[in-house]
């Protein structure tokens, strides 16, 4: 079993500033080693139809790896003696880095989805280094001995779990200083196992929104307090009074760092509400169902739009950035994908995740559907008279969904339509097919 936990670094000056130039170097040789690889691929990776039939072949080259570029660091000591002060493993991960942003770039994670071009670090953007191998012999009282920097004070605010053995320790400096987060193992714990059946009693469905943070299915409606959108404001009067100062001066930076902290501060407040939010859904059920939600798709740009003459007209791009602004501000995926799963993992409760498809153009009562718009926040449905918040009723339809009572994909609206409107044979009367009927039809079982 593997554990995380993070730490707050007091270093001295003389310290801090031994941690800044370490971060420097790693920096500029992370850089030059990407850049080899972009060099070797656009110059020995060209298709062969892309090159003429004449042309000046360039010299070719073994293509740089993670072990030709680890042992490119020995002569790169020599050259650059001031490279031995950094330690060696400390710079073996450098190279393992830029391998593992190059093989997402070229060949994908284990989805088999690729990210974007890695991009050459700036200064603001390089903040950690590892040590791939720490040891629980580091730690000496309230201190702990990192190599090649000496003994650097440590703020225990929680006591390490007994029995467990350090791996990895990361230094990170983040914008109020300096942090260490030891990645501890323990062998003799076994993996959790979660087995457990959802039923009607243990599980809920929660519909995730802006309007409401949360709506379970069992009627609470929790609200997003918005903590970007109330510091909205002062971060708006800083960055005013920072674009009046001159780049590169003194004052300018030290309104960065202000710039800085306020938004640590924001996203802080952003995690402890989800992990107060998601500890108080577990303690209501051991199953929940939410939607497996796109939120890249959610928050994409409007794409532009043009009348028939050519003339781009409005596409509704403000109001669109606006959403866009709160769904991040919500952070609908962190909760989602990360919080409230680490935490049902770590009470021994589940988590899964259904398709949303109609969802919420659906009645959660008889399956009847019925069509809203964004903009319409209740819902009524004519057929069973329900009468529900909209988010409330997406709620109990997914966790309807998640536990096999209701399936809205096996509704084929469209073939069902077209049987309704079919002209019946002379002397029957036509039967008009409703949505209990289909239901019926394809062995539902309705709550």
């Amino acid at each position: 079993m593997q554990l995380a936990y993070q730490y707050r670094l007091l270093p001295t000056s003389e310290q801090q500033a031994t941690l800044n130039r370490w971060l420097e170097m790693l920096r500029h040789q992370y850089n030059w080693m990407l850049a080899e690889r972009f060099d070797w691929w656009e110059q020995n990776r060209n298709p062969v139809n892309a090159c003429p039939l004449v042309c000046q072949l360039p010299e070719l080259k073994d293509q740089p790896d993670y072990y030709s570029q680890k042992r490119a660091l020995v002569p790169l000591k020599q050259d650059r003696p001031w490279y031995k002060e950094i330690h060696s493993q400390v710079l073996q991960d450098m190279a393992g880095r830029v391998k593992l942003s190059f093989d997402r770039y070229i060949k994908g994670d284990k989805n088999g989805s690729r990210s974007g071009k890695p991009r050459f670090k700036s200064q603001n953007r390089y903040r950690s280094f590892t040590y791939p191998q720490a040891s629980i012999d580091w730690i000496d009282g309230n201190k702990i001995d990192l190599p090649k920097i000496g003994e650097v004070k440590v703020i225990w605010h929680r006591p390490l779990p007994p029995g467990f053995e350090a791996k990895t320790a990361i230094i990170t400096h983040k914008a109020d200083g300096w942090y260490i987060t030891l990645t501890l193992q323990d062998e003799s714990v076994p993996e959790q196992v979660i087995e457990l059946e959802p039923n009607w009693d243990n599980s809920i469905g929660i519909d995730l929104g802006l309007e409401h943070f949360i709506a379970d299915s069992e009627g609470e409606l929790i609200d997003y307090p918005k903590f970007l959108r109330v510091a909205q404001g002062k971060l708006a009067k800083l960055q005013q009074k920072r674009e009046l100062r001159r780049k590169g001066s003194v004052a300018r930076k030290k309104l960065n760092q202000r710039i800085t902290r306020l938004h640590q501060k924001i996203a802080r407040q952003r995690y402890q509400f989800h992990c107060e939010t998601a500890n108080r859904l577990l303690d209501k059920a051991d199953v929940i169902f939410l939607e497996d939600l796109s939120i890249r798709n959610m928050s994409r740009r409007c794409k532009p739009k043009q009348d028939e003459e050519g003339n781009y007209v409005a596409n509704g791009r403000a109001a669109k950035s606006g959403l866009n602004k709160s769904f991040a501000d919500s952070g609908l995926g962190q909760f989602a994908n990360q919080v409230l799963p680490f935490k049902a993992e770590k009470a021994g409760k589940r988590t899964v995740k259904v398709d949303p498809t109609g969802t919420s153009q659906h009645c959660a009562i008889c399956l009847n559907r019925v069509p809203k718009e964004l903009s319409d926040r209740w819902h009524s449905c004519e057929s069973c008279k329900a009468e529900m918040p909209r988010d409330t009723n997406s709620g109990m339809l997914i966790k309807k969904v998640g536990l096999g009572i209701a399936s809205l994909k096996k509704l084929d609206w469209v073939r069902l339509g077209r049987e309704a409107r079919a002209v019946p044979p002379s002397g029957q009367r036509r039967e008009y097919v409703t949505p209990i009927r289909v239901a019926r039809i394809f062995g539902q079982v309705l709550d």
